[in-house]
């Protein structure tokens, strides 16, 4: 029970963990905006803007620079961690979803496929790189205010 306390009292856990749902929730709320319906699966969903992604590896690395100093080995850690995130989030999950986009037109172009795909591809993957930037500055405001 110590060790859940421990997690659950973490400051840079509950903070980044925070600031991930409230991202999140405000996605879910500009979507039923815009599509007037509920879309539940955007809570988990990835993509769009800003990147809750670098929000949270942005705030914790802000946490961890705060409680550990800026030159500390566990810092440099947390930034490293934060920009391999970041940069996979607007460069390769970007991309993937491209591909799914095409891949999905081509599903949808008659006598191109002989009706054995079940299902689409998801399309919103990744991120533009301001959606990531903007995500960043968020997180690491955050971060760094608390």
């Amino acid at each position: 029970m110590d060790i859940f306390m421990d997690i659950v009292t973490n400051k840079p856990v509950y903070l980044s963990f925070g600031l991930w749902f409230c991202i999140q929730l405000c996605k879910v709320i500009t979507d039923l905006i815009k599509t007037k319906k509920f879309n539940f699966k955007r809570i988990l969903g990835a993509g769009g803007m800003p990147s809750s992604h670098s929000a949270v590896v942005c705030c914790l690395a802000a946490q961890v620079g705060k409680n550990y100093g800026f030159d500390s080995t566990v810092f440099a850690m947390s930034l490293i961690f934060a920009c391999v995130v970041m940069y996979d989030a607007a460069g390769v999950r970007r991309a993937a979803g491209k591909q799914a986009k095409l891949l999905n037109k081509l599903i949808d172009t008659p006598g191109l496929t002989t009706g054995e795909v079940q299902e689409k591809l998801v399309e919103v993957l990744g991120h533009s790189p301001t959606q990531v930037l903007v995500g960043a500055l968020i997180g690491g405001f955050i971060g760094g205010l608390f």
